[in-house]
């Protein structure tokens, strides 16, 4: 551990709470449009599905590039049908304020206090799906006190493609045992440490909502696994 210079942070689920926020400004947007009936968490959990496989269009090669924004906005318009909202009944103002939710989302109580701390003693950034406006809004929004704002097209890649973090460490001018991945997802910490990244596993059991199953606990012996980044920032001596 004496050798970490750099954290760099999966965002969506590790710093903020994405399934909360965007079921808040989803619920405003349902009941404008009268389907208040609908789970606005449901909402986010179907928006939220599509997002890997929108994703692993650009990975796959078979789509240039494209940044989060874009992605999130045809998706959003992929699952309004199917929730019975007809695209023609939304303006467009209306559809682009709904697609900056996830610009607005809140931190996990202990994010802002845990990173500020951590910062004491680290560069800390983030390694995120997100493009640089979406990391640059929610950081200002949040209070979020980041050394740098590395969003994903910054590295011309997502996560889990080992550009994403070895361009990241690359632009670092570190090499990648002086990073640590901190994320509460098994798979990312998994891709992280294959590139030769430390791996810090913090719990956030509340993601997917009260009745979540997956990354509940450790899967693997990461170099180190908390409940907090508080408690990361004691495990790193600062």
């Amino acid at each position: 551990m004496a050798n970490i210079r750099a954290l760099v942070f999966d965002v969506f689920g590790t710093v903020v709470d994405w399934r909360g926020g965007v079921a808040r400004e989803a619920e405003k947007f349902l009941k404008r449009h009268a389907a208040d009936a609908l789970d606005p968490g449901v909402f986010a959990d179907a928006w939220r599905a599509r997002y890997q496989p929108a994703m692993e269009e650009v990975r796959s090669g078979r789509r240039p590039f494209t940044r989060l924004d874009v992605l999130h906005r045809e998706n959003l318009e992929a699952i309004l049908p199917e929730m019975g909202i007809d695209l023609e009944d939304v303006a467009e103002d209306e559809l682009a304020a709904l697609n900056l939710a996830w610009h607005r989302l809140d931190p996990w109580p202990d994010a802002v206090a845990g990173l500020q701390r951590l910062k004491r003693g680290f560069i800390i950034a983030p390694l995120s799906n997100g493009n640089v406006i979406l990391m640059l809004d929610m950081a200002k929004r949040a209070g979020l006190p980041w050394d740098a704002i590395l969003g994903a097209e910054v590295a011309g890649a997502y996560k889990p493609s080992p550009q994403a973090y070895l361009r990241t460490v690359d632009i670092l001018g570190m090499s990648s045992g002086e990073v640590m991945m901190v994320a509460a997802h098994n798979s990312d910490l998994a891709a992280a440490r294959r590139c030769g990244l430390k791996t810090a596993f913090v719990a956030r059991p509340r993601e997917h909502g009260p009745e979540q199953t997956s990354d509940l606990v450790p899967l693997e012996d990461w170099d180190i696994s908390v409940g907090s980044f508080l408690e990361l920032a004691e495990a790193l001596g600062v």
